[in-house]
């Protein structure tokens, strides 16, 4: 049970309280926002930096939320899947840039989160989308995440 809640906790640092609690479309508006605002902040001869939201990215499905996270210290990429409704289900998690990498099959019950963690470094200008392969289903992504760079 500890370990569950750390990764909880984990998760929500890494993702931003808001974030979780926001369906999806929020959390993408959100992320034009700040965007916007980040570029406007921004004199013209900088670079707009990638910020925590650029990082961080999650789709409503049907019956929960899939999220995938760029983390650093260490670098490593996770992805989670909330499950809020329906039945069980046995997925696999995992995340596309080049290749696709799969955590091994997990069973997922409504009110249970289930995530994945590649430790690895990722390669700035890349961009990483989280899965969910469901039995029977099909496979779920979310938007793509961006690395921070420099």
């Amino acid at each position: 049970m500890s370990r569950r809640v750390t990764l909880t906790a984990a998760a929500c640092l890494a993702a931003g309280a808001s974030l979780l609690a926001a369906p999806a479309h929020a959390a993408e508006r959100d992320t034009s926002a700040s965007a916007s605002a980040s570029v406007a902040a921004a004199q013209p001869s900088q670079n707009v930096s990638v910020t925590a939201s650029d990082r961080v990215k999650c789709t409503s499905l049907s019956n929960g939320q899939l999220c995938i996270s760029l983390n650093t210290s260490p670098s490593r990429i996770e992805v989670f899947y909330t499950k809020s409704g329906g039945s069980t289900i046995k997925a696999n998690l995992g995340f596309r840039v080049a290749t696709t990498s799969w955590s091994p099959l997990k069973t997922i019950s409504t009110g249970e989160r289930a995530n994945a963690t590649w430790n690895m470094s990722y390669p700035c200008g890349k961009k990483y989308v989280g899965l969910i392969k469901v039995q029977g289903q099909g496979t779920f992504e979310t938007p793509a995440a961006t690395p921070p760079c420099g």
